[in-house]
Formats: C-alpha cells, structure tokens, sequence
C-alpha cells in the first residue's frame, strides 16, 4: 500500500509539472505518448484504490458528474471593480489624486506597473495548504457562483501550488478567457452543427463558465491569467511590491501575462498604454485596455479603497472604435416606469468584436441635439466598448428631403398618450395597464435583488401577459402547475419548480418587496433604510413625507415618488391583492430585532459611526455583518482612515489592523459587535 501511495504521489507531481510546462510555459518537457501513458498509469492506481484519489490529481479535471445547478459562496477576500479612465488626462487626474491621499509632493517618484486588461472573466480561487479548494465567478464582488468542476478543467490553473510549505490559505484573482484562435473553432463547430454563434469571446467564456457539464468546460479550452494574491497576514516573505506579486504567482505555477512593464512614474504608464493601444491586435486574445497598479503594497494599504474600487488603481480603457451607418429606423421601447427611450436602428457594423445595429438615443432632447433624421449617415461607436452609442450625424451624407425624426405621441404597446413633464427628460406612459410596463414590472418583482425568482424568464413572462393570465405581480402567485405546463416550452418538472419558487418567494424580507414593487427612485439601499424605519407597507403608506424625507440618504424626492406611489388606486389596490395571495408586506421578526437599534428610530447603537470590516469573522459573513452595522445606523468603508470609529477583526486581519492601531482606532472582535449592537 505505502509503496502504491508513493507510486501514485510520484505521477501526480511527474504530470502537474509536464502540464505546466505545456500549457503554461509554453516548453514541452514530456513526450504525448509518455504523457499519455503515466496518466493511464496513475488512472488505474485511484481506480484500484480510491484512497489515493487527491484534489489536485490531473485525472481531476474533468471527470465529475454534470452539475445541476450553481449555489453562491461568499469570498474571503470581496473582489472590487476598477475605475475606468479613458484618456490620458484622467489618468493623470487619478494619478494626482493618488498622490493627494499619499500625501505626497507633485513630483514625488511613484513607480507603477502597467498590465493589459484582459477582456475575459473574473475568477475567484481559493487554495486550502496549497491545493486547489474552490474556484466562483465575480458575482456582486461580496459573493460569486462556485464553480469549481469548471474551472478544474482550465489547464493553466494549477491544482497544488507548486512551492514548498504553502500558506494555509491562498486566494488567487485573474481572469479566465478564450483565445482568439480557439473562439474561431468553436464557433465553427456551432455554425457546422447548426447552433447560435457566440458575440465575441468573453461572451463564450461566460457562457462556457456556467456549463452544467464540466466536460464541455473541457473541450472548450479556456485559459487563464493571474494577477492578484492575497495571503495569511503572519504569512512570512510574502511580496511587498505589485511586480513581486506575479514572480510570487509564476513560481506558483500560475500563467501570468509576459506584457506587464515597471515603471518609474506617470511618463512611463503613459508610452505603455500608448503602445499596447497600437499593438494589441497583434496578440492572440483580447484586450480592452491596461491596468495601472501603485507597485508598493505598503502604499496600496495606505491609500485604502472607496466602497466601490482601489484607490491605487485604475483601467485605461482604449478609445473606443467608431464606424459609420446608415440610419434605418427609430423604434420606441417603454420600460416599467413607463419611460419611453427612443432606439436607433442602423445598419449592422462590426465593433469591438460584435455586430452592431441598435443603440439608446436616451430622450427626446437628445434626438434634438443630434438634429437626426431617417437615411442620415452616423457614426457609431461602443462607450467602454461594450455600450453602443451614436456620436454625431454626418450632415454632408444626408439624402435630399430626409424626415427629422421624432418621439411618437402615442404609446406603440397600448395606444394612450405619451406625456413629459417639464422638471425631468424622459417622455412616459402613464397608462398602469400597458403591457410594456406590466412585463418590466414583472421582471423587476423575479429580480435577484427583488423576490429573486428562479424560472421566470422575459419569454414566459410575454406569454403570460399576451395571454392575460396575468394582470399584475399578485396575478403570478395565483398561477398553478398545470396551467404553466400547458404554456410553450414549460415542461411539467419546469412548471412545479417554478410554482415552488414563487411560493418560497413569499419568504423574502420586506425589504424586498418594497424595491420590487418597482417605485421610482427607490432602489436596493434605499428600500432597506425604509424597510427599517416603516416595519410594513401600511406604517409607509401612512407615513408623514416629512418624515420619510428626514430620513438619512431619503430626501424629498423619494419622500415625494412614494406619497404619489400610494395615492393612486391602482396600486393601492395592488398591496390588497397582494396580502390576499399570501405576501405579508411586513418586516418578520428577525428584521425587527435587527432594525430594534436601527437608523428607523433615529437611536441605533453605531448611528453616525463609521466602521471598517478586515479578516474572516467565526461566526458571522461580511454581508451580515454589513447588514447588522447598517442597521444599527451605521456605516461600512472599505478603508481605514482617521475618520474611522471602529475597526471589526477577524482571523488573517492584514495590514487595516495595523493602521487602525497605529491611528489609535477602536478594535472590535466578532464578539464585542455584537455587543454593542444590542445595547
């Protein structure tokens, strides 16, 4: 047995490091046929013996049963978006206020390191003493989909580190893609079977990501590039520069792009981005701009992150691609608000590696700053490269007696009279009945962030509104099994589970129900400091404006959009409909206890402070912890500075512990929060 084991130990490193040699360094040091015959061996060992299994064999990466569905897991680590800029002065406009927080002179020596975007997908990987334990997607950055068995199959991800005495923990952020080469085989291979083409790669490797089979993941052959590390704060000779990061991840055994650039300061940056913006059509796979990074990780820490991005980082987007079109048509969509955006349709050009042929023209006003009119030649280009826009008109192309275009006066779904009011741009539909606005709602209440129904797509949704079986949100709450089965392409197993979502629906925080009713200007955050100031939609219904507006971060206007809310019939007729099919419109007890200190009663223990989360709590994730400290009137940033009142610590603290001790801020453990919280 003991020799078995070491047989068996002998193949898995013999192959990890053939494979990384092969796909990584691009340097074969093992011959096919050899390879293929140490696999067949190791393959036969676990077969005999499945005790000599182990997570990071190479028999591993494909072989798992197809999944049925993803689950989210929370990140140690959250994983937060860039800033974008588009031109280089932006970028020196971050790279002044970089040197502000930094306190530092104009002058100062700040080196960077400049590498390519990426235009792929984020991953998430978490290493357990070195093997590969867990692979999510980016998700919200708090929590992603885990799709480990995907990512298992991704070549150039090693499943044991290939470094001496690794960290318990180790998380690893890059961004998985497809070439461009193996983009054009797969498409080939659809259009040959006669399948839907993919947009452009980083559709495909979305798509292929959330494969339920992982064996498809497989033959897909996405890639990798590392680019983050984040280790254990006692960790010993753990990088203290941005470069030293990706040697550290290298000799990890992780793929990291070779176009990467040290730079003394600014100048620097700017001839790298200058450069790569005029070579990147060269490269194999696509990029969509460069990452400039501070090097020092030291000064990283220093100069903290907003709620939403590093402070010490930034993405240079590429100017986006124009081309010209013709204008064809203007079509009219009406949203669940009852907003009325004007659509351009032109014919197709290519743009950033998709086809395009449509894009919002916003409002009216905007149709008049252009001065459009049908047949015009435009010129077209995507914002960010990913939103399509029309710039400006080439007058001289127009055709002789072309027609100004503009907005209808009538709604094109159900006919009523189209109305804007004077204090806002937008051109609405006030008719509660129009369809359009019935499908945007329903949408809108099976949203993640609302009820978050599962099986409720916009084609389902057409055909229950086309057919009038539904006539409002409390309308789906009456629709059983067999009713939905009889519906096109809803099988019966489809059906059950979609009644079964809709009545676990019922179960959603009230919070929830609120922003899914879809009220104008109430979004996630606001419905959950009014979910926590009015424990039920009778209590806000009756509500006071004044008192709603003196709310923190509410204000007139939302104060205003609820009182109009509530006052029209139908909707109040809607909240009735609603408590008869079973949706309680009420905080439940576990909200109550946690609004009972809340901004809602203007007393909460942590009102008007502010609080910095760092480690992994026992006990609690850092969205409950969030949600407790914003409960309790609080505020959570994502870094420390003087204006910090509390810093909560958990296991694998980092460097925001030792700024907070050194700026003389409060130290919380999981276990003196929640102290404090229920005083």
């Amino acid at each position: 047995m003991a020799e078995q084991q070491q047989r068996a130990a002998e193949l898995r490193s013999l192959l990890n490091r053939a494979a990384h040699a092969y796909y990584v360094l691009d340097a074969p040091v093992m011959e096919d046929t050899l390879y293929d015959r140490l696999y067949r061996e190791l393959q036969q060992l676990e077969q005999a013996d499945p005790s000599l299994l182990s997570a990071d064999s190479p028999t591993q990466r494909v072989g798992k049963a197809p999944a049925t569905g993803f689950h989210s897991v929370e990140h140690r680590i959250p994983l937060q978006s860039l800033d974008n800029a588009f031109d280089h002065g932006e970028l020196k406009a971050w790279h002044e206020r970089l040197l502000k927080v930094l306190d530092r002179a104009d002058d100062s020596p700040l080196p960077l390191v400049g590498e390519l975007k990426i235009d792929g997908n984020a991953l998430a990987l978490s290493y357990r003493h070195g093997v590969l334990e867990r692979a999510a997607t980016r998700g919200d950055g708090s929590s992603g989909e885990e799709i480990t068995a995907n990512v298992r199959t991704i070549s150039s991800i090693p499943l044991r580190l290939q470094i001496d005495d690794p960290p318990e923990w180790v998380e690893v952020r890059g961004e998985a893609f497809i070439p461009d080469d193996t983009f054009a085989a797969i498409n080939n291979e659809r259009a040959a079977h006669g399948d839907a083409l993919f947009a452009n790669p980083r559709n495909a490797c979305a798509g292929t990501l959330r494969q339920l089979d992982p064996k498809v993941v497989a033959a897909r052959r996405l890639d990798f590039f590392a680019y983050t590390l984040h280790l254990p704060s006692d960790h010993s000779n753990s990088p203290e520069c941005q470069w030293d990061v990706l040697a550290w991840l290298e000799q990890a055994g992780f793929r990291v792009n070779p176009n990467r650039e040290l730079c003394d300061g600014l100048n620097g940056i700017e001839r790298f981005c200058d450069r790569w913006e005029q070579q990147r059509h060269q490269l194999t796979y696509a990029t969509d701009g460069v990452v400039v990074k501070l090097n020092d990780l030291r000064l990283q820490d220093e100069a903290g992150t907003t709620q939403k991005a590093p402070r010490w980082a930034i993405a240079l987007k590429y100017p986006a691609e124009e081309a010209p079109s013709k204008l064809l048509k203007l079509a009219v969509q009406v949203g669940r608000t009852g907003a009325v955006t004007p659509v351009a349709e032109f014919e197709p050009v290519a743009l950033a590696g998709t086809s395009v042929s449509r894009a919002t023209l916003h409002n009216a006003d905007r149709i008049a700053e252009l001065d459009l009119h049908l047949g015009d030649t435009v010129v077209v280009r995507k914002a960010g490269e990913i939103i399509p826009e029309v710039v400006r008109v080439l007058p001289e192309l127009r055709p002789t007696g072309a027609v100004p275009l503009e907005l209808p006066d009538h709604c094109p779904e159900c006919g009523s009279n189209l109305v804007r009011d004077d204090s806002e741009a937008a051109t609405r539909c006030i008719n509660s009945s129009c369809p359009a606005i019935l499908r945007g709602g329903l949408r809108h209440w099976v949203s993640k962030g609302a009820l978050d129904v599962d099986g409720l797509g916009n084609k389902l949704i057409q055909q229950l509104v086309e057919r009038g079986l539904v006539r409002s949100i409390a309308d789906l709450y009456r629709l059983d099994a067999a009713l939905l089965a009889s519906l096109e392409r809803v099988g019966e197993k489809s059906a059950a589970n979609l009644v079964a979502a809709l009545e676990q629906s019922k179960q959603q925080p009230w919070h929830r129900q609120l922003y899914g009713l879809g009220i104008r200007h109430i979004g996630e955050v606001n419905a959950k400091a009014l979910a926590a100031a009015y424990p039920n939609s009778a209590s806000l219904a009756a509500a006071e404006p004044e008192s709603i507006a003196a709310l923190h971060g509410i204000g007139p206007e939302i104060s205003s959009s609820l009182q109009q809310w509530h006052a029209n019939p139908p909707n109040q007729r809607l909240l009735e409909d609603l408590r008869a099919v079973g949706l309680s419109l009420e905080a439940n007890t576990s909200e109550l206890n946690a609004n009972s200190t809340g901004e809602g009663n203007s007393s909460g223990a942590l009102l008007g402070k502010t609080l910095v989360l760092t480690g992994t709590l026992p006990n609690l994730s850092r969205s409950d912890a969030k949600t407790l400290i914003e409960g309790a009137g609080g505020k959570v940033s994502g870094s420390v500075s003087k204006k910090t009142d509390y810093l909560v610590a958990g296991e694998a603290a980092g460097s925001k512990l030792s700024k907070a001790e050194s700026l003389g801020v409060e130290i919380l453990t999981e276990a003196e929060l929640q102290k404090l919280l229920s005083t």
